[in-house]
């Protein structure tokens, strides 16, 4: 079986230091996999996922706190690469639906469904946060300029709707998938018709008392 290619910037590093971007990398990805399915799970579920020693998880990450902190904040990163890629990429109406269709494929929010009030956060993810907002506001001045935007549609809508797919999960991923895509052409269509919603889209900071850790 041919080696997997390295990242560039991994082969450019020292031989330790590329060996521990290897199994950051490593920990990450077993992170998810580990906290999606079960995120009371112990941090040595994590290690043995990733097949690096605890200690090696350790070193990197001291506390099951801070990896779940780092797995969420690279998270939203992913959101805002997407975002910026979907402005980048196309205009108008299209924006707003390639947006969302990137973020559904990248299962950003699976993280906020299932990890949310599993850590607390810190003030180093507040540049992120920002640039968050600024995204979605060109996302939806966008979507509201090509007139085919419902009028009573706010930016924290784009929350509910992403959310509403990471719901969707089923044992084959494929066919998980496949689903979100459906439901998300259907969530989309709705975004474009017309006719009064029940009640006003969330409000600022609605949803932020499940960011608080539930040990508290």
């Amino acid at each position: 079986m041919p080696k997997t290619a390295e990242p560039a910037a991994q082969r450019s590093l020292p031989g330790r230091k590329a060996q521990a971007a290897r199994n950051d990398e490593l920990i990450l990805a077993a992170a998810r996999d580990v906290f999606l399915a079960e995120p009371k799970a112990p941090i040595s579920a994590v290690a043995e996922r990733a097949g690096v020693g605890i200690s090696a998880l350790y070193r990197r990450y001291p506390s099951k706190e801070e990896l779940l902190r780092t797995l969420c904040y690279d998270g939203l990163r992913r959101y805002n690469a997407e975002a910026e890629a979907a402005l980048r990429d196309s205009v108008g109406w299209q924006t707003l639906v390639d947006f969302l269709q990137r973020v559904v494929d990248a299962d950003v929010h699976s993280l906020v469904v299932h990890l949310a009030g599993t850590f607390t956060p810190d003030e180093s993810i507040l540049p992120e946060v920002q640039r968050s907002a600024e995204l979605n506001a060109e996302i939806l001045r966008r979507a509201r300029e090509s007139g085919r935007l419902r009028p009573d549609i706010e930016v924290a809508d784009f929350g509910l709707i992403l959310e509403s797919c990471a719901a969707i999960s089923l044992p084959d991923p494929d066919r998980t998938r496949q689903l979100r895509r459906r439901v998300l052409a259907l969530l989309i269509d709705g975004l474009a018709t017309q006719g009064d919603l029940p009640g006003p889209p969330p409000g600022p900071g609605e949803f932020a008392h499940r960011w608080q850790s539930r040990s508290q």
